[in-house]
């Protein structure tokens, strides 16, 4: 089968397009501004990249349109459509497919598909779990929203393990829409037998206009799961006890409070694992935050689902690396009185934003180094977080860093405004380059330097590291 892809350089579409190619169906596919790094990973497996959306792609005359959730019916000032390879598939009756519809008949067909959803921690907890099967002996395959660095890769088809009647897919289940002609969540078309739900608030104001519109999505999804099924809930979330009241047909496993089924003992880097009360297993591990500790018992029971003992997840998750853009340490340069150290991470929902800054501050702290300080730098770079929506969320998500720094370019909101509760610990710039020198001008040797940003934020990681150097 020969399949064109709009929107090829997107996390998620790009993976579809490597398990296609894997799979040995001939792969084509367009973007506007076709951008590494998945347009590089895309070129070396033979995939050929068109930039653009212009109609006359239709002479490749591929078998099957598959069309990313970037691609609309929009249409530019001058009338003309934003998108007329679309408009020319629908004028000609050319077959036209989603990228979660393909995925769920070509390569989910069959497999024991483990989900992992929520607002937050998708892609690390499906990089854990994949790793933890991938050490248990199952080569289960997976499409995961990053690059977990134990792979190197962000998806692969995976193997049927000896003795097994079926492979094993981990996959990234997203609660955003589909394609502009099926506004369900992408997740609903997956039917995993192992469903995560990690967390669950508001997000993609873009698209959703409350927390309820989320928590039917999610409850479609736990709809899917079979009778034999597991649904995985976090036990500390109120939002995933009404979806689950909505009505469930599975087995539910929980985890996170005292009484759950799964429950930590002892700090996020250094705890045991209880099941109902009786210890299972331990993990020991370089992961930081309360967050990420939630993520390994949510790992550990949907193993479990498949028949990985806890103490064989527990002992993978020591040798886990998180994937790239996940408190990613980026480099660090050496000073007088202690090295500065500069971190990268996807952070950039209120929640998530202060999560992560747990993390690193109750790292700090059990290292004995409670006088070093955070420096957090980010942008609101998020749909939701453009629109304002959760503006006044920011200083409580900043609460634990020791300043902060917003580059606040793009955005219809002052964010001077939004950060004045936080006096002079803020500082607010319109461009890359300002910003920089705000955080140049306030850095003191043995500070952490968090940046947070669901985009490529300007670069600003590599060159903040070069002023520094060039300072020395």
């Amino acid at each position: 089968m020969h399949i064109h892809i709009l929107g090829i350089c997107g996390t998620f579409m790009g993976g579809v397009a490597a398990l296609a190619r894997e799979a040995g169906h001939k792969v084509t596919g367009c973007d506007a501004g076709v951008y590494p790094p998945m347009s590089d990973q895309l070129r070396a497996l033979g995939i050929d990249l068109i930039e653009g959306f212009g109609a006359e792609q239709t002479a490749l005359q591929p078998d099957m349109y598959v069309v990313g959730n970037v691609v609309s019916r929009a249409r530019l000032d001058d009338g003309s459509p934003k998108f007329p390879l679309m408009e020319a598939i629908l004028e000609q009756g050319l077959p036209y497919t989603s990228g979660p519809q393909w995925l769920a008949e070509h390569v989910l067909q069959g497999k024991h598909v483990l989900a992992l959803a929520g607002t937050h921690g998708k892609t690390s907890t499906s990089s854990m779990l994949a790793w933890v099967l991938e050490q248990a002996g199952l080569q289960p395959g997976f499409l995961i929203g990053g690059v977990p660095l134990n792979f190197g890769i962000s998806a692969r088809l995976g193997s049927v393990p000896a003795g097994h009647a079926r492979g094993y897919f981990v996959i990234e289940a997203d609660e955003y829409d589909t394609a502009f002609f099926d506004k369900r969540s992408k997740f609903v078309h997956y039917r995993p037998r192992t469903a995560v739900l990690n967390n669950l608030e508001y997000d993609h104001a873009d698209i959703f206009p409350d927390l309820a519109a989320i928590e039917r999505q999610f409850h479609h999804l736990v709809r899917t799961v079979p009778g034999s099924g597991c649904i995985v809930a976090n036990g500390l979330e109120e939002s995933i006890t009404r979806v689950l009241h909505q009505g469930c047909w599975s087995q539910v496993q929980t985890f996170g409070t005292a009484v759950s089924d799964y429950v930590a003992d002892g700090e996020p880097h250094d705890f045991a694992v209880l099941h109902q009360g009786r210890q299972v297993a331990h993990v020991r591990w370089n992961l930081t935050g309360t967050h990420n500790q939630l993520n390994a018992l949510a790992t550990i029971a949907a193993a479990a689902h498949v028949g990985v003992a806890p103490e064989v997840a527990a002992e993978a998750l020591g040798s886990f690396v998180n994937a790239r853009r996940r408190m990613e340490m980026r480099g660090s340069v050496a000073r007088d009185g202690g090295d500065i150290t500069l971190y990268d991470d996807f952070a950039h929902h209120p929640t998530a934003i202060r999560t992560t800054l747990d993390g690193l501050r109750r790292k700090l702290d059990s290292d004995g180094r409670q006088g070093e300080r955070i420096l957090a730098i980010f942008e609101p770079r998020s749909n939701t977080m453009k629109l304002g929506t959760m503006k006044a969320q920011l200083p409580w998500s900043l609460e634990q860093a020791d300043l902060s720094f917003c580059h606040s370019g793009g955005l219809d909101w002052n964010a001077a405004e939004a950060l004045a509760p936080m006096g002079e610990r803020a500082c607010v710039a319109g461009d890359i380059d300002t910003l920089i020198q705000q955080v140049l001008a306030a850095v003191q040797p043995g500070d952490h330097l968090l940046c947070m940003s669901n985009g490529g934020f300007g670069g600003i990681h590599g060159k903040l590291l070069d002023a520094l150097q060039a300072r020395n």
